[in-house]
């Protein structure tokens, strides 16, 4: 996933991460949530990512990497002071992360290392935080 001559293919994409359940569950919940367009760009060091964005503003970035996937969700200073507000909606990792996390001019950069359903339904939850989710 480091290679920059070479995009991943979704198929080699899925043999990297290993467990592709909470990915495929976390890529169909953005697709059928919100009306970001995924798109597969080189994020120098950190390798390939999917990347959620829409008139410049980015929703989400999903990092595939050997055994997980990292997704990084930043939080601007109201979306941020509204997670704190309701900690007990998020997983004891990510309520580790939000808490740790500096609060930058551009925002809060929460590094989510997705092992499971919990990081997965936090994450969502923070996505809502950031972005409503459109009406099914």
């Amino acid at each position: 996933m480091l290679c920059k001559d070479k995009q991943p293919t979704d198929r080699e994409i899925l043999k990297t991460i290993g467990s592709a359940a909470p990915w495929l569950e976390l890529r169909q919940y953005l697709e059928s949530s919100y009306d970001f367009t995924p798109e597969l760009v080189d994020y120098g060091k950190h390798g390939w990512t999917i990347r959620y964005r829409k008139s410049g503003k980015t929703l989400v970035s999903l990092f595939p990497e050997k055994g997980a996937f990292t997704a990084l969700v930043v939080l601007g200073k109201k979306d941020a002071e509204k997670a704190l507000s309701m900690m007990d909606q998020f997983n004891s990792s990510v309520r580790k992360l939000i808490y740790e996390a500096e609060q930058h001019r551009d925002g809060r950069w929460l590094w989510i290392r997705v092992h499971g359903q919990g990081e997965v339904n936090s994450i969502k939850e923070l996505l809502t935080i950031k972005r409503k989710p459109k009406k099914s």
